[in-house]
């Protein structure tokens, strides 16, 4: 597989990224939404153009819609224990940045795929 390291960095530095977003706005419920959605776009077309695909903004973001289902769950435990200092953080940190790497992981397993789909040769 082609361009696995530099796209495992990218999955990394991202996740990275929405924790340490996550953790700064972790006292003002939803917040970080918007910017950590911004991350997972970027990291979407990013890895998509690794493997010689193009792919839109709205591309990505349709993408990224499909893949996370689960920020009801992260949306639930930011309200539950988001507010608290310290606890919220570390939690909205750590729920952050699973759900990048596994928006991470998908991308880059649809992307490997469909390798040939998208090679110039």
């Amino acid at each position: 597989m082609k361009n696995t390291k530099s796209v495992h960095t990218i999955i990394h530095a991202a996740a990275s990224s929405a924790a340490c977003v996550g953790a700064g706005l972790a006292q003002l419920p939803g917040a970080d939404m918007p910017v950590i959605a911004g991350i997972q776009t970027t990291m979407i077309i990013t890895i998509a153009n690794k493997f010689g695909a193009e792919l839109s903004e709205a591309a990505a973001m349709d993408m990224l819609l499909t893949a996370t289902a689960s920020y009801g769950g992260r949306a639930l435990s930011q309200y539950l224990v988001g507010w608290i200092p310290g606890w919220g953080n570390s939690i909205n940190a750590s729920t952050a940045f699973a759900l990048t790497e596994a928006v991470g992981w998908a991308a880059e397993h649809h992307f490997s795929s469909n390798d040939k789909q998208y090679s110039s040769t």
